[in-house]
């Protein structure tokens, strides 16, 4: 088993009457990277991948309210405000720009964080999140708080449903039902006592959608080289809904990862990391991905 890796700063920042933690890995000598959670993550389920970007990218971690070693408290949580803690964090370490991103629940945050703060990115990066209303979506998103506010039980049961729902065919089979089992038992045990974590960073949802059309010009202005990378295989965002924001940012560019679903970085590393550092590096959307022979891994 490899040694987990340390970092070279770490603390809390404290807004709001919260505890907000953050790691940083590397010597503030080269360009730096944030990579945003997902919904259910910590900073440590990045740290595997770590050595992926570490040859030549600075990485910036932390954890939402809600998360991880921040505070958990059973109250309104705010994407607006998360976003806001980052750029608190890059000023804390002295970041005047920085990559950004966002996956799933992590793409809410770099979407929004690019709203108020685009001339502090290089790049924006997002996979797994949408930037329009959809009816299916508010009824996923409806069902899900209706499994977590029901109590454990049916938490058990939803991340079931979960789990089929949100990997590709291709790593389903690779890693077989039998290996998805102890990652499902470690969410369930994360947060069975936490679930009201679950829902407010759920909740919190609406206010980004709520403010959507109010707030439209703002991501039309947003002129960071955007790369929009999902999986082809997606069903928890479909693809012609992620599609959608080609039309809004206007320096981006559609990249689909073949033989995976919602969870890329996961499931597809040997693509998306990859081409992710070739995008960093080019900061323009003019690059050359990093692309598999067909067929898969």
């Amino acid at each position: 088993m490899t040694d987990q890796p340390k970092p070279t700063k770490s603390g809390f920042i404290h807004p709001d009457g919260y505890a907000i933690f953050y790691e940083y890995f590397g010597d503030g000598g080269r360009e730096a990277v944030v990579l945003l959670n997902g919904l259910a993550m910590s900073t440590r389920a990045w740290y595997g991948f770590l050595p992926l970007l570490a040859d030549e990218f600075d990485v910036l971690l932390f954890d939402y309210p809600g998360q991880g070693e921040s505070s958990k408290p059973d109250v309104p949580y705010s994407i607006t405000r998360i976003a806001q803690y980052l750029t608190m964090i890059m000023d804390e370490l002295g970041l005047a720009k920085i990559h950004s991103m966002g996956i799933s629940y992590g793409g809410f945050i770099a979407i929004e964080h690019a709203r108020q703060f685009w001339p502090r990115l290089h790049t924006l990066t997002l996979s797994g999140i949408i930037l329009s209303r959809e009816e299916l979506f508010e009824q996923y998103e409806a069902i899900s708080l209706r499994f977590y506010r029901e109590g454990p039980e049916r938490f058990d049961l939803y991340t079931e449903y979960m789990y089929e729902k949100i990997f590709g065919e291709p790593f389903v089979r690779r890693v077989t039902r039998a290996g998805l089992e102890p990652m499902r038992q470690r969410f369930v045990e994360r947060y069975k006592n936490d679930i009201h974590c679950l829902i407010r960073l759920t909740e919190a949802q609406e206010e980004y959608f709520g403010e959507l059309d109010n707030r439209m010009p703002e991501y039309r202005a947003v002129a960071t080289p955007t790369l929009i990378m999902p999986g082809e295989q997606d069903r928890a965002i479909p693809l012609w809904a992620q599609k959608k924001m080609l039309d809004i940012f206007p320096n981006s560019r559609w990249l689909l990862i073949p033989d995976c679903g919602h969870v890329v970085y996961l499931e597809r590393p040997d693509v998306f990391f990859p081409t992710l550092k070739a995008f960093m590096r080019a900061k323009s959307t003019d690059f050359q991905p990093v692309m598999p022979p067909l067929g898969g891994p």
